[in-house]
């Protein structure tokens, strides 16, 4: 992805009505309590000026600003939040307010909330003769122009809804940071209810691709191709290409554009770097926040996703009806999925397909605190929801009848801890149901073959969107030997299970049709050795 070179050459910016200087006016009147420039000048660099006359230059056939969304995505230490705060001066009590207009600035939580509010205070305050006509309320974040009736407000996505506002000028800050929708859907749609509303979206590279952030970003790059034509959208994309090398400093140029004025601080990037190069965590993070990388895994990763999305190829079910096949099965708590992941060899390799379910009583918590849709997964049959706020076990004990009458299952291995009774039932009617216990003695050699098929692309999955989910939330632990004995999650509401079922599936897949345990194999004191 191209930076926007627009930022940096001299092509005219289109400007009928003067709207454009105006803004451009304003804000070199501005002041700012951390400039160096004389007379604490607000600093508008060639970059940002031209920002700024593209957002308010060009105008559509009604003489209407033709910008309405800009999203910016730019690295830490590029001062978004100066810019950010600027703008909202410029819309509180600057020549782009209007009678009684809501200017809002929006961010993940109170602490970001309260960075946004105190920069724009700053300005303010940095000004007597402007200070002394505004009404300032520190606790509640909020400044208002008494004779225009025109506010600024700060507000936090972890606050409560905000229905009900008429937005005319809101930043979203840090948008890959926000884990709810019930913000952001609240105020996106009150700018529709104000003419000539605009909405300025600021943020860092975030992780993953089920959320918020990803949505927006993904439409962006389209736009900035030119694969949709959306004048009213704009996107400025500091971000490096896929195969660039992150230690390179001409990358760093290219994706900071400020790094060659003095921000961020050069020296400071180095000595990170170097600190990076033998601390992979710390070398995510420069990447995410320093080049503006985007992860689509956790900070420790099982498997790279680029690699485990070459077996996106289609499955036909169908086809593998007399294959034998076995299951794994990960029954859950209120907070986990529960999922059955069928596995079928293939070649040396195997095919997998999973069926989900999700207590329907907590879909939405659901999808709120992970940013993943949830509900769209729903509805469009990638989970069973079962009634209540558990899911129903016997709901999930049919399906695997089911499957079993469809398919040719040789296993149906289960982790006792959750599935005693399921397991007894499907026994005494003749399943071949199994105890595959989650120690680390059976879930190594289980981790050590799921990874096998990955790396080896080997591992066909028809690219089920929530099975790639968990995959992308898996962490590894690791023994004093540097084996993978377990698979683990970050944080509550990220589901692993699908991996976890996948692993069980591959590995009892991998015994071959004569099933047995892992520990028939002579190997089976070799492994316990290596757990050590």
């Amino acid at each position: 992805m191209a930076r926007p070179e627009w930022l940096f050459h001299d092509s005219p910016i289109d400007d009928p009505l003067g709207y454009g200087q105006r803004a451009v006016d304003f804000l070199l009147r501005l002041k700012h309590p951390k400039s160096g420039l004389p007379g604490r000048q607000f600093q508008l660099d060639p970059w940002v000026e031209r920002l700024v006359r593209r957002i308010y230059g060009p105008r559509d056939a009604d003489g209407q600003r033709t910008v309405r969304t800009v999203f910016a995505m730019i690295p830490r230490g590029a001062r978004k939040t100066s810019l950010g705060a600027a703008l909202v001066c410029l819309h509180t009590f600057g020549p782009e307010r209007v009678p009684n207009g809501q200017a809002v600035s929006a961010a993940a939580d109170a602490k970001q909330a309260l960075i946004a509010y105190d920069e724009a205070l700053g300005i303010v305050q940095a000004m007597p003769e402007v200070a002394s006509r505004l009404q300032i309320r520190i606790g509640t974040h909020k400044i208002k122009h008494p004779r225009k009736g025109a506010t600024y407000e700060s507000i936090s996505s972890d606050g409560a809804t905000q229905h009900g506002r008429t937005v005319n000028f809101l930043l979203s800050d840090e948008i890959h940071a926000w884990k709810k929708r019930d913000l952001w859907e609240a105020l996106r749609t009150s700018l529709a209810k104000t003419a000539q509303s605009l909405h300025v979206i600021t943020t860092t590279a975030g992780r993953g691709e089920e959320n918020l952030a990803f949505d927006l970003v993904s439409y962006a790059r389209k736009v900035a191709k030119g694969e949709i034509e959306d004048p009213t959208f704009l996107p400025v994309l500091f971000e490096p290409d896929a195969d660039d090398d992150w230690k390179d400093e001409a990358v760093w140029h290219k994706v900071n554009p400020g790094l060659a004025l003095g921000y961020p601080d050069l020296k400071g990037l180095r000595a990170m770097a170097r600190e990076a190069e033998s601390r992979p965590a710390d070398q995510d993070a420069f990447k995410q926040y320093h080049l503006n990388f985007w992860p689509d895994h956790t900070s420790s990763p099982f498997v790279d996703l680029a690699t485990y999305d070459a077996g996106n190829e289609p499955i036909d079910l169908e086809k593998l009806e007399g294959e034998p096949c076995w299951l794994g099965v990960d029954l859950s708590s209120s907070t986990d999925l529960s999922v059955i992941v069928a596995a079928w060899r293939d070649g040396d390799g195997y095919i997998v397909h999973p069926w989900f379910f999700c207590p329907r009583d907590n879909l939405r918590e659901r999808q709120e605190a992970t940013g993943a849709p949830y509900v769209r997964w729903e509805s469009e049959g990638l989970i069973e929801a079962t009634p209540g706020n558990v899911v129903d076990f016997r709901t999930v004990e049919d399906r695997i009848r089911e499957i079993c009458d469809r398919f040719d299952v040789q296993e149906i291995a289960f982790d006792p801890a959750l599935a005693r009774n399921t397991l007894n039932n499907l026994t005494e009617d003749g399943f071949p149901a199994i105890e595959m216990r989650q120690g680390a003695l059976t879930m190594m050699p289980a981790i050590a073959e799921l990874e096998r098929a990955i790396v080896a692309r080997r591992l066909r999955h028809g690219g089920h969107q929530v099975l790639r989910f968990c995959m992308s939330n898996v962490e590894v632990e690791t023994n004093s030997h540097g084996h993978k004995v377990r698979l683990k999650k970050s944080k509550k509401w990220l589901s692993i299970d699908g991996a976890v079922a996948a692993a069980m599936g591959v590995m009892r897949a991998s015994t071959g049709e004569g099933g047995g345990s892992i520990y028939d194999s002579d190997d089976w004191t070799e492994a316990l050795a290596a757990f050590g």
